[in-house]
């Protein structure tokens, strides 16, 4: 993997970057994962849009490391996460309903071949196990009712979409002892 820095609001730099121009070919992949808080969702759909549209013309596959908010809340499948204050405090309500609105633009563009995984409500920095439980477009919680995951075991969970894709367009991963609910 070699990461590669670049502004995506410049378009003609994503498809640079993308293309390989510093003669390390075409990529295979391309990890987006981009927040701003406070939420500019303006700026997250555009960004997500501009690299949607350079992988598509170049035949590479994104994943979007999208929000929880996007998912549905296990308590009642009808409602998303964003608008469930059992999992989002009123003041990381605009960065919630901004994840959503970037998973619609994945969900919109009719070119690109992507997934976009939802973290869990609790992402932060902890053991890296390897283990997680995978799910699709519903958030994964414990038995105590918690949903987290290791930003280290959310990057095993990328790369292992990466190298192994799912044939869901929408998923979700969470430390190992979560489950889905019925």
């Amino acid at each position: 993997m070699t990461p590669v820095a670049v502004d995506v609001t410049d378009a003609a730099a994503v498809r640079e970057a993308l293309a390989g121009s510093a003669g390390s070919g075409v990529a295979d992949a391309v990890v987006l994962a981009v927040r701003t808080f406070p939420a500019d969702q303006e700026f997250l759909v555009g960004a997500t849009r501009t690299v949607l549209d350079a992988a598509a013309r170049l035949g590479i596959r994104v994943l979007v490391v999208g929000g929880a908010g996007a998912l549905r809340s296990p308590d009642d499948r009808e409602l998303l996460v964003a608008e469930n204050p059992v999992y989002v405090p009123a003041e990381h309500r605009a960065v919630a309903v901004a994840g959503v609105a970037q998973l619609r633009a994945c969900q919109a563009h009719a070119g690109a071949d992507w997934v976009c995984l939802s973290p869990p409500a609790l992402l932060e920095p902890g053991e890296r196990t390897g283990r997680y439980r995978r799910g699709t477009d519903t958030l994964l919680t414990g038995a105590d009712g918690r949903s987290s995951i290791s930003v280290e075991d959310l990057a095993v969970a990328v790369l292992d979409e990466l190298e192994s894709p799912g044939r869901d367009r929408h998923i979700t991963v969470a430390h190992e002892d979560a489950y889905a609910p019925a």
